[in-house]
């Protein structure tokens, strides 16, 4: 389907200060960041450079990015940015996808209490994994995975979850063996999701007993001790979802997956078909209909309260690494793996890491167009003539580049 070239900026700019005036008592003040960033994206207000060619006088202005990490147009340059960076910590195995999600009353505790509860689905997740795969009924193996929070479903309604990346494999508790799953399967779902329900529940009745959480409107009535206690007993009754999709090939489709999901936002701008009369219209893709391809139409008021719905508590870490990829030790543990896996006489070799480019380089490798050539002649090249100061009255950010 053809881009409409329409943009969420296009909608917070045109609907953006109604919605402050109308809601403002309610918003986060990251939501009003995200909002402002988005707002002035590639805008004069964060100024930005003018090239010229030095061969036939082109001239061409590009204005600075907000690189907000909840804008749709700032997402592709950081994602092959942190695939360079990530590239040399896969192994030549197979992985595995788990993702583990919660029901719908959890998540509305969510919704009132992201960091509390946002931070305590991390931890369930990456427990129940460890604790499983360690057992030698089941794995028997430290393993190592990244993880990744969304929080949105295709119609942009909150549906937290985590999605894990696993290797096929873990180090022996001795650390002298490459511990393989089994081809084809990694661990049991049934056994995952009655442990993640069992931890989860545990940590978030800890969370209310130390008056962590807070509950407003409808959900009010949870406050009281009994009426919690009882939410909690039908959590523990009822079925989570935690389901492992189909293993991936080797390295080279899980870094194809990563570039999709670790900087996805929720929702692209290519999934706006149409802007009018007050009112957003996107297309969307029904799970529960076989992924049947839908479109929606939505208030632009509506479309701005799903969207900020999304918005993580400043700080908040979305993209996380556990076992043998954990920040501390990861490149002495990746070594072993390495070292391990070649002496089974598998290839295991990490793959090679790409030199950090800058972002032109960047540019050029996801279009295959270079800023550097000017797009009018096409033989003489682009070179910055001059600084185009923001254009408010405070010092120009270091973080800013025309990216």
């Amino acid at each position: 389907m053809a881009r409409s070239g329409l943009e969420v900026a296009d909608v917070f700019r045109q609907h953006g200060p109604a919605y402050r005036e109308a809601n403002g008592s309610s918003m986060s003040s990251g939501q009003r960041r995200t909002m402002r960033s988005i707002e002035v994206c590639r805008t004069a207000a964060l100024g930005g450079h003018v090239d010229g060619c030095d061969r036939c006088g082109y001239r061409k202005i590009t204005y600075n990015s907000c690189r907000d990490r909840h804008c749709p147009k700032c997402q592709a340059l950081a994602r092959a940015k942190w695939l360079e960076e990530h590239r040399a910590q896969l192994l030549e195995v197979e992985y595995f996808h788990v993702v583990f999600t919660v029901p719908e009353q959890i998540a509305s505790i969510g919704l009132q209490n992201k960091k509390v509860v946002y931070t305590i689905l991390f931890r369930a997740a990456s427990e129940t994994l460890r604790r499983i795969a360690a057992d030698p009924k089941h794995l028997g193996a430290e393993i190592g995975f990244l993880a990744v929070l969304h929080t949105w479903g295709q119609n942009l309604h909150h549906h937290p979850h985590i999605h894990c990346v696993v290797p096929g494999g873990g180090l022996s508790p001795d650390g002298h063996r490459w511990v393989a799953s089994r081809k084809g399967f990694f661990l049991s779902v049934r056994v995952l999701s009655r442990l993640f329900r069992g931890l989860f529940l545990s940590y978030l009745q800890e969370a209310f007993d130390a008056g962590k959480l807070e509950f407003h409107g409808t959900l009010a009535a949870l406050s009281d001790s009994d009426t919690f206690k009882d939410l909690m007993k039908s959590c523990r009754k009822t079925k989570w979802v935690v389901y492992s999709k189909p293993p991936f090939g080797g390295p080279a489709q899980v870094l194809e997956y990563l570039g999709r999901y670790t900087h996805r936002v929720a929702i692209s701008n290519d999934r706006l078909l149409k802007f009018e009369d007050g009112t957003v219209t996107f297309r969307f893709k029904d799970y529960k209909a076989g992924n049947a391809q839908k479109t929606m139409t939505l208030t632009a008021e509506e479309f701005i309260r799903r969207f900020l719905v999304h918005v993580l508590p400043s700080g908040f870490v979305r993209i996380r690494h556990y076992g043998f990829l954990a920040n501390r030790g990861r490149a002495a543990k990746l070594g072993l793996c390495s070292t391990l896996l070649a002496g089974a006489g598998r290839n295991a070799t990490p793959l090679r890491a790409e030199p950090v480019h800058d972002w032109k380089t960047r540019y050029e490798m996801l279009t295959g167009r270079s800023l550097d050539v000017c797009p009018a002649c096409g033989e003489g090249h682009m070179v910055e003539i001059h600084i185009i100061e923001p254009a408010q009255r405070t010092p120009r950010p270091q973080w800013l580049d025309s990216s």
